[in-house]
């Protein structure tokens, strides 16, 4: 018999070695202004969304950030994946494209809210390199409503574009929701699932956007993937050398934003400065 090229419940190699070539990665996110389509979307030129989208993602780069997640943050508030529009995915892949193309680093695709399949399409389609899922496994109960887990649909699509190359960055614990619908498993366990559905990296987040999670519990959720893992909210200058300490990259927005903020656009001197202080 034929032996699977991939064990089951074991990811393909350290995914940020492979994608960056290197661990310890500084991960910016580009948060769009809304999209045509968006209740929040005042009818801007979508020429202009385009360009605050490369501004952003050329000042996270120009700072010595290693890579991008393009995400549609504007579009509040989120909807479910099947209640996604396709034209999300069409205006997300041209600005992706454009940002791959014209500054030639790694990028990523997170459509809100949970969206795998318009992701996958979007990162297959501008060349990203990896989609980050919010709810990969399992199910939670979030501010659009139940959200369930997309690992399933989302793979095989995968398979069906033959993008299998696209690395799943899977959120444990996902801010924004409550996961204790039944409360009779341990996060540890929850954290396994992803793993055992082929994730390639996972997130710990806070509470919220922009809330830092308690390094003890950062600690168990990297403990218990056995898989390279990043903090992916409340990341800042003052607690980002103690947070990668214990995981391998950090995804930051809010405090490289023009007075903190994650609605402002990127500022170019915060960038530099983060950068800088955890390169020493």
């Amino acid at each position: 018999m034929t032996q699977p090229s991939r064990p089951i419940g074991q990811s393909g190699g350290d995914a940020l070695v492979q994608l960056f070539g290197r661990s310890k990665v500084v991960i910016g996110v580009v948060h769009l202004a809304p999209l045509p389509g968006a209740p929040r979307y005042d009818g801007e030129a979508i020429e202009a969304i385009y360009q605050r989208g490369l501004d952003d993602a050329r000042a996270y780069f120009d700072g010595g950030c290693d890579g991008v997640i393009v995400e549609n943050h504007g579009d509040i508030p989120f909807a479910k994946p099947d209640d996604i529009g396709p034209e999300t995915a069409a205006y997300m892949a041209v600005i992706s494209d454009r940002i791959r193309r014209e500054l030639g680093k790694p990028i990523g695709i997170n459509v809100l809210a949970n969206a795998a399949i318009p992701a996958l399409a979007i990162a297959s389609a501008a060349g990203a390199g990896f989609v980050r899922i919010n709810q990969w496994a399992n199910a939670y109960v979030a501010n659009e409503g139940f959200v369930e887990g997309e690992s399933g649909r989302a793979a095989r699509y995968r398979a069906r574009l033959r993008a299998n190359g696209i690395r799943i960055f899977a959120d444990a614990h996902v801010k924004h929701g409550a996961h204790a619908i039944v409360g009779d498993r341990p996060v540890e366990e929850l954290v396994k699932d992803l793993v055992f559905f082929d994730a390639d990296a996972i997130i710990a987040t806070g509470q919220r956007t922009g809330h830092a999670a308690d390094l003890s519990y950062i600690r168990m959720i990297k403990e218990a993937a056995g898989l390279p893992t990043l903090v992916g909210s409340g990341v800042t200058p003052d607690n980002a050398n103690d947070i990668l300490g214990i995981v391998d990259g950090v995804i930051i927005a809010s405090a490289l934003k023009h007075d903190g903020v994650w609605w402002n656009q990127v500022d170019p001197a915060r960038v530099k400065t983060f950068v800088a202080g955890l390169r020493r």
